[in-house]
């Protein structure tokens, strides 16, 4: 039987143009600049609680966000936010007054780090709790199909919340129902401290859809190109009412699972093997430079780009804390 990996296998790379291959760049290296700057601010301590970093991620978000339709898809993910946020072309600036708890922050300071959302962008979360994100996807998924509006759900998770028990409920129904919903595994090797084969007996976790019938893709994270020409089957498929998709992006994040992770389950050979051979941006780079970008053409984008997040941390910076009635606004009574 034709399956939808064979299908991405034909074509493995999305065929990109020139002005789209450095939309990617700029947009990656957007988010890389951003993650590194949050984590300095973090350590100054005008970041509170958790902060998750998407460094060595970027290419999994701006791949897959890139296919999608902005004026009917919604997306949800879990607390690692910041890229996928970065990636709609939000204004990084109410981002990171987000992450520094300002009112100024696109949920007025009230989410921070890891409990972003923007309706106005159909972005639904940033969320905490693990693998529940996957339920809400569902029912973002059922709605589309309820109003009849052409969008599908595209919900996020990782390899250590592809263990939970709600993600297989959500399945099951989403396969049932035939739900417009993409599931995306963002297989960064590490569910906090624990190797995915330490606490995963089916380590392929694009197979983990089989018992619901929904055909799984595997795809390398690292290539940017790679996962938009995967997103555009995955995409196709759903938008025709075949019901769910399945992507596993395997991938690899830099940092620790969060800021207080010291990261000693794994050693500093294997972080630097990825960096220096499958870093999606480096990666990226080259292809553009085999095309006629110079040098000092992409060493001026990466001024612009630093120029745009210091421009972000000043203003995160130097915009005021919610007034304490705040703590009173959006939050919803009951009538008794």
């Amino acid at each position: 039987m034709h399956s939808l990996q064979d299908e991405h296998e034909k074509q493995k790379r999305f065929d990109a143009s020139p002005e789209q291959m450095l939309a990617f760049y700029e947009q990656m290296l957007l988010i890389r600049r951003f993650e590194e700057r949050a984590g300095q601010l973090y350590g100054l301590g005008l970041i509170g609680g958790f902060c998750h970093l998407y460094i060595g991620q970027e290419a999994v978000a701006i791949g897959l966000q890139s296919a999608l339709d902005n004026d009917k898809d919604s997306v949800i993910t879990g607390y690692r936010d910041h890229g996928h946020m970065l990636a709609y072309g939000i204004d990084p600036k109410v981002i990171m007054a987000e992450l520094t708890g300002r009112q100024a922050g696109i949920s007025k300071g009230k989410g921070g780090s890891m409990h972003m959302f923007s309706t106005e962008h159909k972005f639904y979360g940033g969320h905490g709790i693990v693998g529940a994100q996957v339920a809400l996807g569902g029912g973002l998924a059922l709605a589309h199909q309820y109003n009849d509006d052409g969008g599908l759900c595209l919900a996020y998770f990782g390899d250590g919340a592809a263990n939970q028990g709600q993600v297989y409920e959500t399945m099951n129904m989403a396969s049932l129902w035939k739900l417009p919903i993409v599931f995306v595994v963002e297989n960064n090797q590490y569910a906090m401290g624990t190797a995915v084969g330490r606490s995963s007996a089916e380590t392929e976790f694009y197979r983990r859809g089989t018992a619901f019938r929904i055909p799984g893709m595997f795809v390398n994270g690292m290539d940017v190109l790679e996962v938009r020409g995967a997103a555009e089957v995955a995409f196709r498929h759903v938008r025709e009412g075949k019901g769910p998709v399945l992507i596993e992006c395997n991938t690899y994040r830099y940092r620790g699972h969060s800021m207080s992770d010291p990261a000693k389950y794994r050693t500093r050979e294997e972080v630097q093997d990825f960096r220096d051979t499958k870093d999606p941006i480096e990666g990226l780079k080259k292809t553009l430079l085999e095309n006629g970008k110079t040098e000092d053409e992409l060493k001026a984008i990466d001024k612009a780009i630093r120029s745009t997040v210091s421009e972000a941390a000043d203003f995160a910076e130097n915009s005021p804390e919610p007034q304490a009635a705040e703590l009173y606004t959006d939050v919803l009574v009951g009538e008794y």
